[in-house]
């Protein structure tokens, strides 16, 4: 890690696709630690990995920062590094799932420098493990929040789980 940059590790989880859902943040800056946690009642894991880096991203309170971002998903790492989100935003998202999510992103990653590293999941990597076990103990949550994007744009879904 170098002077300004910060380290974030990114995880997400479902139980059943879709199903309760949860994601883990481990952000590492100099000697400080932050970790960052949350479980939703229905969702999916690409959701819940794409809503770990948004809300590593979010968590930041500085803007002149270089990010590193760790993640065990192909989904997040292969849009933002072979290009194809912004392919996807230059033709309006059409086709597209977790539209909500990738514009929320896109507006959070414009404001820094980021750079995306692919890692393999259950590889023993601590800091990606540790994010593992805070999105599945997320998951499992008494109380869940509501991932709205998800439920709103598939009522039909939501209504088999009531």
């Amino acid at each position: 890690m170098t002077p300004g940059e910060i380290v974030i590790y990114t995880d997400g989880a479902a139980r059943g696709n879709p199903g309760p859902g949860g994601l883990g943040v481990v952000m590492k800056f100099g000697k400080h630690r932050k970790e960052i946690s949350e479980g939703y009642r229905l969702t999916t894991n690409n959701r819940m990995e794409l809503l770990a880096a948004i809300r590593g991203l979010e968590a930041l309170k500085r803007n002149d920062l270089k990010v590193k971002i760790y993640t065990d998903s192909r989904y997040v790492s292969d849009a933002v590094n072979k290009g194809w989100v912004f392919s996807w935003e230059a033709k309006r998202f059409k086709n597209k799932k977790n539209v909500d999510l990738w514009l929320r992103f896109l507006e959070v990653y414009r404001k820094y420098s980021v750079k995306f590293i692919w890692v393999k999941g259950h590889a023993n990597i601590p800091e990606n493990e540790r994010c593992d076990r805070l999105a599945v103990e997320a998951s499992h949550a008494n109380e869940l929040e509501i991932d709205s994007g998800y439920v709103n744009n598939n009522d039909e879904t939501l209504n088999s789980f009531s």
